[in-house]
């Protein structure tokens, strides 16, 4: 039998919120704001990276290292990503990136996809709640040609020769192309053409014909403390987070059923410009919250899905809706993940008997001559330090795989990787060698356009084993 519809909806009145001006004890705002802060943490750190793309006056990169753009551009790559980058965590050595932030205040952006032939390549587009609003991908079968990024409001003609538009409801949106290259001289030159047809540039600039830039000759600029340190750029500031959050609330609207959340957000909120005591209050629970809470999701071995062989792996990835968890974990860990049917995640902190990774030991991780990560792009497992950034070493080595022409198989056709301090005593092997700080190091295993295997738990990772002395 169905239920009678109301005014407010089809099932019933709406929830009631919060009365204005109701109370709330000290202990009530510290509950309440930690899950605030839990819950709004990747929504302020991509509202505080506008601030930083607003500053730059063109496409190029920050510091000689960091592709950027001012809002509604983008800037690339013209190969690998360096070890001194800190704008984001988690880099990854076997694509080359772009990076260029969108405002809805400005308007769409037209983006660029040159004819990739059977090179495999991702446009990731995530909104301000990281989650992917564009399919733009070899696993798409997305054809060349010019596509619009626009607010999800924007009522504007469509010009001719657009191929698409993919719209975005948040102020903020992101879009990182990614494009896969062989660790090669003569592949680094092959990409180069290709490279310079991605571009990005506000709607108002559209021709009707696509526009080429050599990244290569990319002006520089200053970067100040934004590339610099062991850790990634500081994108949160606990102090500052509920006096952001206003603002970013209006940024980013509420969901379907997320009316009630919001509005209790908004009550502390209101409570806090009421009250100094109370705006105190909430200032030290985030402070609190950041040392404590989200200080651990930034570990692997804390974040994720369980697997065999205490690895991890993640489902939702921008895609996360209620999951408030997953989304700050990864936003922690590290941001910007693609969707599972665009990459497959696996994270390791420990090795088989569950004893932290360090240099000051030798792993092997070995897959089978049939148990290969499942990809229809490629695979890499990248070793990083205890920061989530690469070691730098003399060989300029950071992760193995699809990309890596002269890795040796063993004789009955496995394929086994190292990872320690000090090369394999073996010289055969140091091909298949990852070099590891002395300290504590992470593996992390990435299978783009992954098969169904790889993702519905088919097939693992295998285990980290340490190699005994």
């Amino acid at each position: 039998m169905s239920t009678p519809p109301s005014a407010d909806g089809p099932l019933g009145p709406a929830l009631p919120v919060p009365a204005p001006g109701q109370r709330m004890t000290a202990d009530s705002l510290r509950t309440l704001g930690r899950f605030a802060y839990l819950w709004g943490w990747p929504l302020v750190n991509l509202h505080n990276r506008l601030t930083v793309m607003e500053q730059v006056p063109a496409p190029g990169l920050l510091g000689g290292i960091v592709p950027v753009g001012p809002p509604g551009s983008l800037g690339m790559l013209h190969d690998y990503v360096v070890p001194q980058e800190r704008v984001v965590a988690c880099p990854n050595q076997d694509v080359v990136y772009g990076f260029g932030i969108l405002d809805a205040r400005r308007g769409p952006s037209v983006i660029q996809v040159p004819d990739f032939g059977g090179r495999f390549w991702v446009y990731q587009a995530v909104d301000q709640r990281t989650e992917s609003f564009a399919r733009l991908g070899a696993m798409y079968g997305t054809e060349p040609g010019c596509h619009l990024l626009a607010p999800y409001d924007w009522d504007g003609p469509v010009p001719e020769g657009i191929a698409g538009v993919f719209r975005f409801d948040t102020r903020i949106a992101v879009c990182i192309p990614r494009v896969f290259m062989n660790d090669t001289d003569a592949d680094r030159a092959a990409i180069q053409p290709l490279v310079n047809q991605i571009m990005a540039y506000p709607l108002a600039e559209y021709t009707g014909r696509p526009r080429t830039t050599d990244w290569s000759e990319a002006p520089l600029y200053p970067a100040g403390d934004a590339t610099s340190g062991e850790r990634e750029t500081r994108w949160v500031d606990p102090a500052a987070f509920f006096d952001l959050l206003p603002a970013v609330l209006d940024e980013v609207p509420a969901r379907p059923g997320e009316e009630a959340l919001y509005a209790v957000l908004r009550s502390l909120l209101d409570e806090a410009a009421r009250s100094p005591g109370a705006a105190a209050v909430l200032r030290d629970t985030a402070i609190d919250a950041e040392a404590t809470l989200v200080r651990e999701l930034f570990e692997f071995r804390n974040i994720g899905i369980p697997l065999g062989h205490h690895w991890s792996t993640q489902r939702n990835g921008a895609a996360f809706g209620g999951d408030y968890l997953g989304r700050t974990a990864m936003a922690r860990a590290n941001i910007f993940v693609n969707l599972p049917s665009e990459t497959a995640y696996f994270y390791q902190d420990l090795d088989r008997d569950g004893e932290r990774l360090t240099g000051d030991h030798d792993y092997t991780l070995t897959f089978p001559a049939d148990g290969l990560p499942p990809v229809r792009g490629f695979w890499s497992v990248t070793l990083y330090n205890e920061h989530h950034f690469f070691h730098p070493n003399d060989l300029d080595r950071y992760s193995l795989g699809t990309k890596n022409t002269t890795l040796r198989r063993n004789p009955d056709g496995s394929l086994t990787l190292h990872a320690g301090a000090r090369p394999p005593t073996d010289a055969r092997a140091h091909p298949n060698w990852l070099p590891a700080p002395e300290g504590p190091f992470s593996l992390y295993l990435r299978a783009y356009w992954p098969q169904p295997q790889t993702l519905d738990g088919t097939w693992q990772p295998p285990a980290v084993v340490r190699r005994k002395d």
